[in-house]
């Protein structure tokens, strides 16, 4: 009978989970959408570079919002429980609210070590894979991007300008630089070219200019009736360097434990510089994979108190608000934690959520013993 009621009831926190988890996921992944429309189409990508894009951020939400969707389940099933006199079946055959809070605490973990694998795992790998998919998809916008007599330098490395541009987007007098090497470039002038698509690339024509290739201070002039440049061997400016939060959790690890023995190095797998000046904001990612998911077993903690009122107490309806608040605390204390971890003593701040919830666990028990 135990094991049935205690089912039902991991059953009802998983369903409410997953409906506010994806219902609130949606709603913040459609208002994310709209700006990543800007940040594509400036670099100048179509709608499916856009729609795999924001899909694979879709992981990054979801985990971000977790401890609070975990909170709000298990607040609201208890709630509703005694509203229904469910909770009155529990103690009726036996089961202690300790027994009772210790289930829900198994729950927590459970949450926390899928969290954990969002954080460590999956989110880094979309994140990383969301990149490498914008730098090696195709600048489909571009022809719409070049406007007359101005500077277009989302490319990398290129910097193009147009005198003119018809509404057939034939282009004349065009000047291109290409910074090949840092002491090293060209520059190209054609009087007339026009973008093309073959194969599902894109090819800048140039027609009657010359290549004025510069090394160090020696000039090098090549002329030419006609030429193309694949735009596809190009990248754009925003998806060279991976942030923090793209790289894998084991690379991240082995550079916090170099830099321990100051050294910095290449990880070649990533592209990643690990040095000293990024320790703060390692930590930080590190402390948010981490650390951040076991302040889950503590609101969790917090909202299983509501137990120990019922909905005919005259303080039933304050304790909800102020454990409400407390759990919301506790939420926003985790998101905001990890930005001051560089300026506290590393190992106490990393057990924080932990020492606060053994601290509260033994409070609870020897309160209950008095009880």
């Amino acid at each position: 009978m135990k094991k049935i009621i205690f089912n039902q009831l991991l059953k009802d926190v998983s369903k409410f989970f997953l409906l506010t988890s994806l219902s609130l996921s949606l709603i913040i992944w459609v208002v994310q959408a709209v700006n990543f429309l800007d940040f594509i189409s400036e670099d100048g990508h179509g709608l499916k570079t856009y729609f795999f894009y924001t899909i694979l951020n879709f992981p990054k939400i979801f985990s971000r919002i977790m401890p609070f969707c975990v909170f709000i389940s298990i607040f609201y099933i208890l709630n509703k429980y005694e509203l229904k006199n469910e909770l009155l079946i529990y103690w009726n055959i036996g089961i202690t609210k300790i027994k009772f809070i210790n289930f829900l605490l198994f729950v927590s973990i459970l949450f926390l070590f899928i969290q954990i694998i969002l954080n460590t795992i999956l989110v880094p790998k979309s994140l990383d894979t969301a990149r490498n998919f914008i730098r090696t998809s195709n600048i489909d916008f571009l022809p719409n991007l070049i406007k007359e007599k101005k500077f277009l330098d989302i490319v990398e490395d290129l910097t193009i300008f147009v005198e003119s541009k018809d509404k057939d987007g034939n282009l004349k007098n065009i000047y291109l630089k290409d910074q090949v090497k840092d002491e090293e470039s060209q520059i190209i002038y054609a009087k007339s070219g026009k973008l093309v698509s073959k194969n599902n690339k894109n090819f800048l024509i140039l027609n009657n200019g010359s290549f004025i290739d510069v090394e160090k201070n020696n000039l090098t002039t090549f002329s030419f009736n006609k030429t193309e440049i694949n735009l596809s061997n190009y990248t754009t400016k925003t998806t060279v360097t991976p942030k923090f939060q793209e790289i894998h959790t084991l690379s991240l690890i082995k550079c916090f434990l170099n830099l321990n023995y100051n050294k910095n190095f290449f990880i070649s797998e990533t592209y990643f510089l690990c040095q000293k000046n990024s320790v703060s904001s390692l930590l930080e990612e590190l402390f948010k994979r981490i650390i951040k998911p076991f302040f889950i077993p503590l609101i969790v903690l917090v909202a299983s108190l509501i137990i120990f009122s019922n909905k005919d107490s005259f303080k039933y309806n304050k304790l909800q608000y102020s454990l409400f608040f407390i759990g919301f605390l506790l939420i926003i204390v985790s998101e905001i934690s990890a930005r001051y971890i560089g300026n506290t003593k590393i190992e106490l701040f990393f057990l924080f959520p932990i020492i606060i919830f053994i601290t509260s666990y033994l409070f609870l028990i020897l309160g209950i013993k008095k009880y």
